[in-house]
């Protein structure tokens, strides 16, 4: 059965199958190959989706289509701008910063991409950057929306690994922060070297006033991410809150969101989360069939005779993520990994929480990497040009997240230390 599942994956990958309906119809196979009763299928697809804390995906996504239509996003571009744009290489920062403030609502790498590069990337090129450096840049930044919470990826993780989702929130603040700020010095750097963006602070508001415009937007992530850790309310019940605010601002404070519009944002959610869930589905019913047959358990036998040590396992994991996040999509690779890998790194005495960390920021590199980088499909969109001429300009970030990730993965105190602090007994 394993071997016909997996067979039949590789070559759907290798067909351009999308990754949903390859783990799909793997999964299909491996049941007729044991000759078990196919009504296993739709028994454990719909027990995958019927989870609580998954209603919070779709209000991400709708919140996060709510704000660039309502007006949200270009505020908070602007009140970014007015406290980075003002050096050399200040517009390439402003999209750093504000993708950061952006990620600690939308949840998605997708939507912020979309939301933010359809302001920014118009703004650097108009600038005289290069097309390509404009792309990268807004493709690599829009990562943080899954790194900074609330994450969609993280509370797939919570789900699958039985992980809280609150400390998986609060541990995701100081790798998104670190990524964040070696970003903004990096692109500042590097402007300072290529001699681009000596007059990024044209047209810059002063900061009282892009703050006094940017005010309700920057409430948003006060109110939701307030609400959770002072117990309010849950994530899942904050991404409903996130919408209501959202929806309240853009049409009633900003009146940038009609009734009319309300059709088109909704339709466009409801793509999205459609997407997702339809992955989630298909990956739950793979991921139970290869626990019946007792993958994840020769796995890690395997993973503890030859990675003898802590510090060797990760190493291992890390290397094999950023391979897999090259060629399947995020949600699907935690949904499948995470409850084979989360019981391993536990055996050699890892923090599940950390763990949990380690595996959504190495995947969301799979979100800027070829062949299959949403976020590069997402940002080439915007900008108009094809995949191929983004990928020398995306090497250095590339870098850049990877050096992120190993202080990520050997320094477990940034990730755990404000948890810890807030979860203290």
């Amino acid at each position: 059965m394993t071997a016909a599942m997996l067979t039949t994956m590789v070559l759907c990958f290798a067909l351009s199958v999308s990754v949903a309906v390859s783990i799909g119809l793997a999964s299909v196979l491996g049941i007729q190959a044991a000759n078990a009763n196919m009504l296993i299928s739709a028994k454990e697809m719909f027990a995958s989706i019927n989870k609580f804390p998954l209603a919070a995906i779709p209000f991400f996504i709708l919140a996060g289509n709510l704000m660039e239509t309502g007006g949200i996003s270009r505020r908070l571009v602007e009140f970014a701008k007015s406290i980075v744009g003002g050096v050399q290489g200040g517009l390439p920062m402003t999209c750093v910063l504000t993708c950061m403030i952006f990620a600690a609502v939308s949840g998605s790498s997708v939507a912020t991409t979309f939301a933010i590069g359809a302001i920014l990337i118009p703004a650097l090129i108009k600038h005289g950057y290069p097309t390509n450096y404009a792309a990268a840049l807004q493709a690599t930044s829009a990562e943080l929306g899954v790194i900074i919470p609330p994450s969609i990826p993280m509370i797939l993780y919570g789900v699958s690994a039985e992980v809280s989702i609150g400390e998986l929130f609060i541990a995701g603040f100081g790798p998104g922060l670190l990524i964040g700020g070696a970003l903004m010095l990096f692109v500042w750097v590097y402007c300072k070297w290529k001699g681009w963006g000596k007059h990024d602070g044209e047209g810059r508001l002063p900061f009282g006033r892009a703050l006094l415009q940017a005010g309700w937007a920057l409430m948003m992530p006060v109110i939701i991410l307030g609400g959770i850790y002072g117990g309010i309310f849950t994530p899942t019940e904050a991404s409903a809150v996130a919408v209501f605010y959202a929806l309240v601002v853009g049409m009633l404070i900003y009146r940038e969101i009609g009734v009319q519009d309300l059709y088109a944002i909704l339709r466009k959610s409801v793509i999205s989360s459609a997407v997702i869930m339809f992955i989630i589905a298909n990956a739950g019913l793979f991921a139970f069939l290869i626990t019946r047959a007792g993958v994840p358990d020769a796995i890690g036998r395997w993973l503890e005779s030859v990675l003898q040590s802590p510090a060797m396992f990760l190493l291992g994991v890390n290397a094999a993520l950023f391979v897999i996040g090259m060629f399947i999509e995020t949600s699907a690779s935690i949904i499948v990994l995470a409850p084979i890998l989360a019981p391993v790194a536990q055996h050699f005495g890892i923090d599940p929480v950390h763990f949990g960390l380690i595996m959504v920021v190495n995947l969301a590199l799979g979100m800027i990497t070829p062949p299959f980088g949403v976020n590069l499909f997402a940002a080439c969109t915007v900008a108009r040009i094809s995949l191929d001429r983004i990928v020398t300009q995306l090497v250095p970030f590339v870098l850049v997240v990877l050096a992120c990730l190993m202080v990520i993965t050997y320094v477990p105190g940034l990730s755990l230390g404000l948890r810890d602090l807030v979860y203290a007994k």
